[in-house]
């Protein structure tokens, strides 16, 4: 048994693996993960509706962009499983190189996306993670890790555009869907198209300039997948994302732990 850890901005998602498959799986909140024991409970509560036993876990992993989290997850993993977990960094041995000016700036959950997309789908490959951020990962066909790009996320944009105005309200999660046109009749359906729909044309074109880069130094065009909290949401409207995938860097952790521990 293995235990995954993405912490992320906006939540920390937790998986639990049995060698390759994952059984079972929890999203928390920035309010529930103060404490090592908080934490601890929703991991425990995981374990014991999938009936493993503490025990049985020979394994965690941590990749995290949250600094001032990450020592309450590391304490977590010695305290109650007597670990010490992995983190993932650039300066693991991660059997690819990274392209970046500089390696250890790269946010650990795009290395973890760009292995776990390389593993799955090969390359060329663009991976678009819808979180706090919308970032776009390119991998070459020999899994090098290319460079990227980093733009606002949907519900980031949302969350600007009220605190840095006086009258536009706040959308809330059940709020963030398209409207029925795209020429808004009221401030809210203005605000949705100009988000959504300017996400969605946005991540378009971004693609579209990707592929056209990438051809200049590889032989065929990148397959694109999406993973994040809106990546379901927006596959459903563009045909340029070919493949969804929620947990990559949850699979990314994963994998990256059974080669530094050589696991076969």
């Amino acid at each position: 048994m293995f235990i995954a850890i993405d912490i992320g901005n906006t939540h920390t998602v937790i998986g639990i693996y049995n060698k390759e498959t994952m059984i079972a799986d929890c999203r928390l909140r920035r309010t529930q993960q103060r404490k090592v024991n908080e934490i601890f409970a929703h991991v425990q509560t995981m374990l014991i509706e999938a009936g493993i036993n503490e025990k049985k876990v020979h394994g965690i992993g941590i990749s995290s962009v949250v600094p001032k989290l990450s020592p309450i997850y590391v304490e977590m993993a010695k305290k109650y499983f007597r670990q010490v977990p992995m983190s993932v960094s650039a300066e693991l041995n991660l059997g690819i190189n990274i392209h970046y000016d500089n390696p250890k700036s790269l946010g650990t959950d795009r290395i973890c996306n760009a292995i776990a997309g390389y593993s799955k789908y090969g390359g060329p490959l663009i991976v678009i993670d819808f979180g706090t951020a919308t970032t776009y990962d390119v991998i070459a066909s020999n899994g090098d890790y290319l460079g990227g790009v980093i733009a606002p996320g949907i519900e980031t944009s949302a969350i600007a555009l009220y605190k840095r105005t006086a009258k536009l309200p706040r959308l809330t999660g059940g709020e963030l869907h398209l409207p029925e046109t795209v020429i808004g009749m009221n401030t809210i359906s203005s605000m949705q198209s100009g988000i959504l729909w300017g996400a969605l044309d946005g991540m378009t074109e971004m693609v579209k300039r990707i592929q056209n880069e990438l051809l200049k130094h590889q032989s065929k065009q990148a397959v694109v997948i999406a993973t994040g909290g809106f990546s379901t949401f927006v596959a459903e409207q563009t045909r340029i994302i070919q493949y969804v995938e929620p947990t990559l860097v949850l699979d990314g952790i994963r994998l990256i732990y059974k080669r530094v521990k050589n696991i076969k």
